[in-house]
């Protein structure tokens, strides 16, 4: 085990092991059971190193067998899996399993997350100062629930306002939502707010698509019907080319208060948006355009090496889970996670504002 403490986040180093080791199958269901057990590693509250038992032995962890426990002993022992390097030979995919390691630069762990939580030292927002969530998806969507139930879940969390962010009706892949049903959306969240006046608010944002060119699938009169516009990449994120433009274009827009997921990355599969990010950071920060840390386990984005960047250059941020089940919520301790590592300050981050500071930064825009 003391090869595995040189490993700041050993549950990531782990997961990651396993997950190679899925890549490297050449039968589904084991690739199923690898990605499984990876999957159950990463969103462990608790570090692997600290749930070893005094007989040395790991506890029953379900979802994880003999195979995986064996990568996890063999890492914890030596820091290394000669299991998954062998497996990964007689797979001859050696070259597709480095470039998604790659791909997995600057993801925590849900046991790192809950360390920088609870580490008084780090600088950056307390989870007491977060006072709600601007980006989550509901049943208008691709989301599963209700307005009410993520306004109940939301007070649960002890927050004082939310944002509904359904996608707009441009990405047809995500159940984009009509301008139609966005009107039955807006009756929807009126009643949910007067039920609750004085207690908690929920605004209607839309999480708007940026085109190539820059542009929103919203119109300037379809944008103004809701309460906040988020901006956010859903194309192109495969391609090597250089985006600046078409990030800078979006940022350009009135209506966009915030730039969500700003690259579109996602752990081991792509990297997302190339652009000069210090271009983007500097314009929004002009325009004051909040940049996002999405707090999806899979997207981590902006991760806090990209934050510490635009925080240099005095950019407003936004913390958010990208929820579509009300489970998901606690995803937004990622983005929080991330805030601290780079150290941002509270009131740089739209989220630890009171509901009028937001509302009228919104109407500011």
């Amino acid at each position: 085990m003391r090869a595995a403490r040189k490993f700041a986040d050993v549950n990531a180093v782990i997961g990651g092991y396993l997950r190679d080791l899925a890549f490297a199958q050449t039968n589904q269901q084991k690739t199923f059971g690898y990605k499984r057990a990876a999957a159950v590693i990463l969103s462990l509250d608790t570090p692997l190193t600290d749930l070893i038992e005094r007989n040395g032995r790991l506890p029953k962890i379900h979802g994880i067998g003999p195979a995986s426990e064996r990568v996890i002993r063999e890492v914890l022992d030596s820091g290394e899996s000669p299991t998954v390097e062998r497996a990964i030979e007689s797979s001859e995919r050696r070259a597709d399993i480095e470039r998604r390691r790659t791909l997995r630069q600057r993801f925590l762990s849900r046991a790192e997350v809950v360390r920088i939580l609870r580490d008084p030292t780090f600088d950056g927002p307390r989870v007491d100062e977060y006072r709600g969530d601007l980006q989550m998806h509901s049943e208008w969507s691709d989301g599963v629930p209700t307005v009410q139930e993520i306004a109940d879940a939301c007070q649960a969390r002890g927050y004082t306002f939310a944002a509904v962010t359904d996608h707009s009706h441009g990405l047809k892949i995500a159940g984009g939502m009509s301008m139609d049903d966005a009107a039955k959306q807006r009756r929807a969240i009126d009643e949910v707010n007067a039920a609750l006046a004085g207690r908690f608010y929920l605004l209607q944002g839309i999480e708007a698509n940026i085109a190539a060119d820059g542009t929103l699938d919203l119109s300037a009169e379809e944008a103004a019907a809701f309460d906040l516009v988020l901006a956010a990449p859903h194309s192109r994120l495969r391609r090597a080319d250089d985006q600046t433009e078409r990030m800078l274009q979006a940022i350009e827009i009135p209506t966009v208060c915030i730039l969500a997921h700003p690259r579109g990355r996602i752990s081991g599969s792509r990297a997302g948006v190339i652009a000069d990010w210090d271009a983007v950071f500097a314009a929004a920060a002009e325009r004051s355009v909040a940049i996002e840390i999405d707090g999806d386990p899979a997207r981590q984005d902006l991760d806090y090496t990209l934050a510490e960047r635009a925080l240099a250059a005095g950019c407003l941020f936004a913390l958010d889970s990208d929820a579509h089940t009300t489970d998901q919520l606690s995803y937004a301790d990622t983005a929080l996670a991330h805030a601290r590592l780079a150290g941002i300050p509270a009131d740089r981050i739209v989220n630890c504002w009171p509901l009028e500071r937001l509302l009228s930064w919104i109407g500011d825009r």
